[in-house]
């Protein structure tokens, strides 16, 4: 089984607990406004790899990673399965860390072999970071192109299966920064109890360079990155919508 690969990083941060050899995976359906990786988008580029050989390059500096592990983020992870599994299943012979991060928008309750193998990956994956995009759905439609009822539903999937998650969220200047979306996007994960930390990222434009190169429209060239120093209380609005649904589940006193 071979995957298709866009890039490798050996020494990434902020892809998950510790340091992490991160796995960029090729394809990805989602066409968001903000993405400061385009290249990644094309099911037909990549370099094809097995997964035997990333777990050769993770060996490789395999001191490095004593308090992180394998991180496969994309483009789209959920897009190649079958990869997964192999991947994973290679790692957690060597006790190896494993985590995705993933949009979740290919999650697909219908279509039961899929589930099947999402199911059986899940077990081999010790985290999952799943980036929603928008909470209201026509404006994540706006901004990615797609709906977000498969992102929804693939957060339901990872409370049910009780998958350790770490929720991501980037604010864009007038797009996602919403007082009552944000208290929202609070409200839905405020019950999952699987959910273990909640990042809310500043929107940059270092990405703006690549769609020049690929002669691809940047749609937010008008758009000022996010002031850092506004995420603090950006992310109270989150926290508040998590609050008061923890209150009315009972989970915690008012």
């Amino acid at each position: 089984m071979k995957g298709k690969i866009h890039s490798l990083e050996s020494f990434g941060t902020v892809d998950g607990p510790g340091v992490r050899y991160v796995v960029f995976t090729q394809g990805c359906p989602l066409r968001c406004a903000y993405c400061h990786n385009p290249d990644t988008w094309s099911t037909k580029a990549g370099e094809e790899m097995e997964p035997s050989y990333i777990i050769e390059q993770y060996n490789r500096n395999i001191g490095f990673y004593k308090d992180g592990g394998i991180t496969v983020t994309g483009g789209e992870p959920l897009l190649q399965l079958d990869f997964l599994l192999e991947l994973f299943t290679l790692a957690k012979e060597q006790n190896i860390h494993t985590c995705i991060d993933s949009s979740g928008i290919v999650f697909n309750s219908t279509n039961t072999q899929w589930m099947e193998k999402l199911d059986r990956l899940m077990t081999l994956t010790d985290l999952v970071m799943l980036d929603i995009k928008h909470i209201n759905n026509e404006k994540h439609i706006s901004l990615t192109e797609l709906p977000n009822k498969n992102v929804l539903a693939f957060a339901e999937y990872l409370y049910e299966k009780e998958v350790p998650t770490w929720i991501r969220h980037v604010v864009v200047p007038g797009i996602t920064d919403d007082p009552a979306d944000l208290e929202a996007l609070g409200y839905f994960i405020g019950g999952f109890t699987n959910v273990k930390a909640l990042d809310i990222l500043p929107y940059h434009d270092l990405g703006v360079p690549k769609y020049q190169n690929l002669g691809i429209e940047y749609k937010l060239k008008d758009v000022k990155p996010m002031d850092k120093k506004l995420i603090p209380e950006l992310k109270k609005h989150v926290l508040r919508g998590i609050k008061n649904k923890r209150i009315e589940l009972g989970l915690i006193q008012a």
